[in-house]
């Protein structure tokens, strides 16, 4: 099969993203609504204009809660990931619990870590924390174990030590893995602070953000406004995956397989 032009991996993107545009100036104009129930891009674009003093500030907020949120996530879920990885009675009796905190619906949870963590900033970090967590340690715990067995039996022919084995072969093999992980939640730790400031931020408090500008303009009926802060809130998570995507690139790219050349 012959390999994709790079010119056509940057149209096709522009050509959707036109098509999506069109339809919806059509939908607009077919359907014959307000711009209060359906505001086109550019009315969009202008309300995000017009309230961008209180959207600056509001995502300033909302990054350090998910920037926080997602460094405590990174680093704890990689030392959870070590534990469980090394230690199949810790993986036993500890997983399941994992999994079913993940389960739990954070709504549930919020009156408790307002109780626990207080409202404002440091229940929003909790917040975001919890979302962000499990992705990361159920990716790095599949890649400490989905290591080639043959490199293991070289280790430990070799009398290495299972500390030797963990840091110099099972992290190194893992490192793909831990990096898809903290790439999904890169997309889910601005989501966790939004809704985080949604539920316990509050703006006298420093803490509105995003979350408090989408309850504020939801109760004012300011639509275009409200959607003008779902596209600041996407540009939040783009520059975070972007982030990751950078770093995934900078760890990965001299030796592992997915970045070999695209024969597609």
């Amino acid at each position: 099969m012959k390999r994709t032009p790079t010119w056509l991996l940057w149209v096709l993107p522009v050509l959707c993203g036109g098509l999506f545009f069109a339809l919806w100036y059509g939908v607009r104009a077919w359907s014959g609504l307000q711009s209060w129930i359906l505001p086109t891009p550019h009315e969009i674009l202008a309300a995000a204009w017009k309230e961008r003093q209180r959207l600056l500030g509001a995502v300033g907020s909302t990054a350090v809660g998910a920037l926080a949120g997602f460094a405590l996530a990174a680093s704890l879920g990689f030392l959870m990931s070590l534990l469980l990885g090394v230690s199949r009675s810790l993986r036993a009796g500890l997983y399941p619990w994992l999994l079913a905190l993940q389960m739990t619906p954070v709504i549930v949870l919020t009156p408790i870590i307002v109780l626990w963590a207080g409202p404002g900033m440091p229940g929003i970090i909790t917040i975001t924390w919890l979302i962000s967590f499990f992705p990361i340690v159920a990716n790095t715990t599949q890649g400490l174990l989905s290591t080639d067995m043959n490199h293991v039996a070289l280790f430990r022919m070799c009398n290495a030590t299972r500390w030797q084995e963990l840091v110099l072969l099972r992290v190194p093999a893992a490192m793909p893995f831990y990096l898809a992980g903290l790439r999904i939640a890169a997309t889910l730790a601005p989501i966790g602070a939004i809704f985080g400031e949604y539920m316990v931020g509050n703006a006298s408090g420093g803490t509105g953000g995003l979350g408090f500008l989408v309850y504020s303009y939801n109760t004012q009926i300011k639509i275009p406004a409200l959607f003008a802060t779902a596209l600041t809130s996407c540009l939040l998570g783009f520059i975070f995956v972007a982030a990751v995507s950078w770093l995934n690139w900078t760890v990965l790219h001299k030796w592992h397989d997915s970045f070999e050349r695209d024969d597609h």
